[in-house]
């Protein structure tokens, strides 16, 4: 059975998958309330699979996994998210995870995709796999689609309510910089202000009231 990191702001949540995770025989190695926290104890503890919630506090999950990937590029990571759209599973995918399941799935489910993730595999639950595929046969994908893998990551955390100072230190980058993506999200997405940007987000599921 797999060696599982469970990375979630919220501890009864993890308390709730380790039960799962170990009942299957899975080994629950390490748990992380940040995704800072992940990639810090990830090159000591080397989980055959990290289980990642995309919205947690500081840098978020997405980043996480941006990060995690670029330190070891063979990380096998399931990410987890309560987010009813098609962006982020599409971000996710594309830097790098293997699997992403909505946390509104069943719990067998979780097992399952823990197993398939472990062997290396892809896996996405049915009513994702499904909105990915009507999104792109409808054209109906959201317009943060329009946006560069950083320009989302500034715009989901802005919609957040963070300051651009906060997001510099999340994501690494100069205030300036950060000022600079905004500006192009703003243009992008037709918003002249955070308050715009945030309903864009709430308005297409990318963020929760």
């Amino acid at each position: 059975m797999s060696r599982v990191m469970l990375v979630d702001d919220h501890a009864m949540v993890r308390m709730g998958f380790r039960m799962l995770l170990t009942d299957a025989g899975h080994e629950v190695v390490a748990e992380a309330g940040t995704g800072e926290q992940a990639c810090q104890d990830y090159a000591r503890l080397k989980p055959d699979v990290v289980v990642m919630d995309l919205s947690m506090p500081g840098m978020g999950g997405l980043e996480a996994v941006r990060r995690l990937l670029a330190q070891d590029p063979k990380a096998k990571v399931l990410a987890l998210s309560a987010h009813e759209d098609t962006a982020h599973p599409r971000r996710v995918l594309r830097a790098g995870a293997l699997g992403y399941l909505a946390k509104r799935s069943a719990p067998d489910t979780l097992l399952a995709a823990v197993s398939a993730v472990a062997r290396g595999e892809h896996y996405v639950d049915a009513q994702t796999a499904q909105a990915l595929a009507v999104a792109q046969i409808e054209g109906g994908a959201s317009p943060a689609e329009r946006l560069s893998e950083r320009e989302f990551s500034v715009f989901i955390q802005l919609a957040r309510g963070m300051s651009v100072a906060q997001i510099a230190e999340n994501l690494n980058l100069s205030p300036s910089t950060v000022g600079t993506h905004l500006y192009h999200v703003k243009q992008k997405l037709g918003a002249s202000n955070q308050s715009e940007l945030t309903l864009v987000a709430l308005r297409w599921g990318l963020i929760q009231a």
